[in-house]
């Protein structure tokens, strides 16, 4: 079995709380490395408190992530806290650093990929893994809400698949030869010839 890699967004939205939820009841195995990636954003400030202050703040949004996953067994946890870039592609790469097989997202309003889709034209191009993007749906006063609170069939699940469409190669076709193309002529052939004297 494959040891996979899943890096799981963390933002301070309950979105990104039940993407994790989610991941950890159908997506992760027994081995996997959850990897809890939080980008603070860009400070334009010159002081380095600042930016202390960020760091400090998303290591600990992350902790709360990790309790969460300890609440599973066998879980491994990594955590990774860095400054976004200017051009907003530091998730993109984190992921790309760390060889993660498959990005999980809680989608709000807010999300990252929203903004990476108004700057940049094709983000298919960007990832190299898995995109699972969760959202779950606000509960509406009118319609009661069905099923086990907490539980995965209360999600909307959408899943962006953009790895590349791969083709794989062909061996050339086989041959057929026919194994018996005549079976008369393999009896003819084994009859001993009677010849008169």
């Amino acid at each position: 079995m494959d040891v996979r890699n899943i890096a799981v967004v963390v933002e301070d939205v309950d979105a990104a709380r039940t993407a994790l939820q989610w991941a950890l009841h159908n997506i992760i195995r027994y081995g996997d490395i959850i990897t809890l990636l939080h980008v603070y954003p860009l400070t334009r400030s010159k002081s380095k408190n600042k930016a202390r202050v960020l760091r400090l703040r998303g290591f600990q949004l992350a902790l709360s992530f990790q309790d969460i996953c300890n609440n599973f067994s066998n879980t491994k946890v990594e955590i990774v806290v860095t400054e976004e870039n200017k051009e907003g592609m530091k998730i993109v790469a984190m992921v790309r650093q760390i060889g993660a097989s498959m990005l999980v997202v809680g989608l709000h309003d807010q999300s990252f990929l929203y903004s990476l889709a108004m700057v940049h034209s094709n983000i298919a191009n960007y990832f190299n893994c898995r995109v699972l993007a969760i959202n779950q749906p606000p509960a509406s006063p009118l319609s009661p809400m069905v099923g086990v609170q907490g539980s995965s069939a209360n999600m909307d699940f959408s899943q962006i698949d953009i790895s590349r469409l791969q083709v794989p190669e062909r061996p050339p076709p086989k041959v057929k030869y026919r194994i018996c193309p005549d079976p008369t002529a393999i009896i003819y052939r084994l009859r001993r010839s009677r010849r008169r004297r």
